[in-house]
């Protein structure tokens, strides 16, 4: 089969942590044929097409990949993305209108025959971070709001609190707010920039000192091992694109039962991969766009998360054949 990878520039992908070219690996090794493009590549003429190239993938972390083609990913045939067997969109955030765009582009793309993961609707209809709060049952004490009198109030009734923007990523303007902060007010004042942009607040979890969990979700099942990232001293983002170590661990029993929860849910709206960040007992995020963390997972553990998804992309073709 062919697989269509939407991919940030080919050339800053970290292929020794890298999610996507994991995946990608994987898919090779099945005997399926690898095209990139990048997310500017995509547009409508008659049909929604991109420039696209093919991509030969190596296991050398330094060159791992060569183009079929001759010339970089955007000087590419254009092709009908309904002329592949499916569309996996990896495109970081942040969520912005191009990603916006991109996901109207993409909704166009399946009434033309395209199969696209995550159905670009679901993601829309589902924020990272307000994503939790359809599960409140799992959610430590939380405010989403754009008032800075009622962020200063939680802040007041937390005397601890997170405080995040709601398309941020990789831990990304995120700050810990305590009660008596010097700086508290031109925190809050930053953040929610006049009463002009939303925000969250969530009560400081100190179960962060453990880690703050990823729990992958995959065709609505949890892999089994979760990847606690670990901040380094002194920082209270644990994020791995904030210098946090991580240490793959079995679910616990916690985590399960909210993958679990969340699992069949988010699975029949067209989420085929989900990544929950779990900060002790509590749900943090609920991530749909490009989550990560299978190398690490697959390099300590040796579960084959690159292959979990793969079956899962299978079943789901094979639900609609072409």
């Amino acid at each position: 089969m062919k697989f269509l990878f939407i991919l940030d520039p080919i050339e800053s992908l970290k292929a020794y942590k890298d999610t996507s070219v994991a995946i990608m690996r994987a898919a090779q090794a099945r005997g399926h044929q690898v095209y990139c493009c990048r997310q500017g590549d995509l547009h409508w003429k008659g049909r929604v097409g991109a420039r696209t190239v093919r991509l030969s993938l190596t296991d050398d972390d330094e060159n791992w990949y060569r183009v079929h083609e001759e010339g970089a990913p955007s000087e590419g045939a254009p092709s009908a993305l309904s002329s592949f067997d499916a569309v996996l969109n990896r495109k970081d955030p942040p969520f912005d209108l191009e990603y916006l765009t991109a996901s109207w582009l993409l909704a166009q793309a399946e009434r033309d025959g395209a199969r696209v993961f995550n159905k670009p609707a679901a993601v829309r209809d589902h924020n990272e971070k307000l994503g939790i709060l359809e599960f409140a049952q799992f959610v430590a004490p939380t405010l989403a709001s754009s008032d800075p009198q009622r962020v200063h109030a939680f802040i007041d009734e937390q005397q601890d609190v997170i405080l995040k923007r709601l398309d941020g990523m990789g831990g990304e303007s995120i700050f810990r707010v305590r009660l008596d902060d010097p700086n508290r007010n031109v925190i809050v004042e930053t953040m929610v920039q006049g009463g002009a942009r939303s925000i969250m607040a969530q009560r400081y979890i100190p179960g962060i000192a453990q880690g703050d969990k990823r729990v992958l979700l995959i065709g609505g099942k949890p892999v089994p091992h979760a990847l606690a990232r670990i901040a380094k001293p002194g920082e209270t983002r644990a994020n791995l694109a904030s210098g946090g170590r991580g240490v793959a661990q079995p679910l616990s029993a916690q985590d399960r039962r909210i993958a679990e929860t969340l699992g069949p849910v988010l699975a029949a709206r067209g989420l085929l991969l989900v990544g929950l960040d779990v900060i002790g007992d509590h749900l943090t995020e609920v991530n749909v766009t490009s989550p990560t963390c299978f190398r690490e997972i697959q390099d300590q553990t040796g579960f084959d998360v690159s292959g979990m998804l793969l079956d899962a992309l299978e079943v789901e073709l094979k639900k609609t054949p072409r």
